[in-house]
C-alpha cells in the first residue's frame, strides 16, 4: 500500500497506531497527500519539574507531524527516515492548555530527500505553541 494509504488506514482504525501513539496518547486526525496533523491532551504526566508541559512533546508532535506528511508521498514499497529535525518553542504548553493539534506539510518531495514544515497550536485560541523543519530520506523498504 502506499504511504498516504498506510496513514488514512491508521487515521481511520483500520491498521494500529505506533506504539509511540499509544505510549504519549496522540492520535493522527487529519491526512492528505503531502499533510498530517496529530491532536493531544497533555496530561501531568508529561510535566516538567518546573509545572510545564516538557518541550520534548512538542518536538515528538511535530517530528510525528512532518515524517507523517512525508510518508504520505511515498509510494507502495517506498518509506522515510528522518535526517534532521529542528523546532522552536514559542510559547509553553500548561498543565490546563488543553487539547493541542501539531500540523505538518510537505515542502519539496525529490527522489531522495523531502523537507516538511509543522507547527503545534492550542485548539482553545488558535495560538502557536512551536514551529519546526525536518528533513528526510526516501528509502525503499520492499
Amino acid at each position: 500500500m502506499t504511504g498516504l494509504e498506510y496513514m488514512i488506514a491508521i487515521r481511520d482504525g483500520m491498521h494500529p497506531p505506533a506504539p509511540i501513539q499509544e505510549l504519549i496518547g496522540f492520535r493522527l486526525v487529519e491526512v492528505d497527500e503531502g499533510r498530517s496533523a496529530f491532536s493531544l491532551v497533555p496530561d501531568g504526566r508529561m510535566l516538567n519539574p518546573i509545572g510545564t508541559v516538557h518541550g520534548g512533546i512538542a518536538g515528538l508532535l511535530l517530528d510525528s507531524c512532518m515524517g507523517a506528511a512525508v510518508h504520505t508521498t511515498c509510494a507502495a514499497g517506498e518509506g522515510y527516515s528522518t535526517l534532521e529535525t529542528s523546532f522552536n518553542l514559542v510559547r509553553a504548553i500548561m498543565p490546563d492548555t488543553g487539547e493541542i493539534v501539531a500540523a505538518g506539510r510537505v515542502l519539496y518531495r525529490g527522489g531522495r530527500v523531502a523537507t516538511a514544515e509543522g507547527a503545534v497550536r492550542r485548539v482553545s485560541d488558535d495560538k502557536l505553541v512551536a514551529h519546526g523543519t525536518s528533513t528526510c530520506l526516501i528509502i525503499a523498504t520492499g
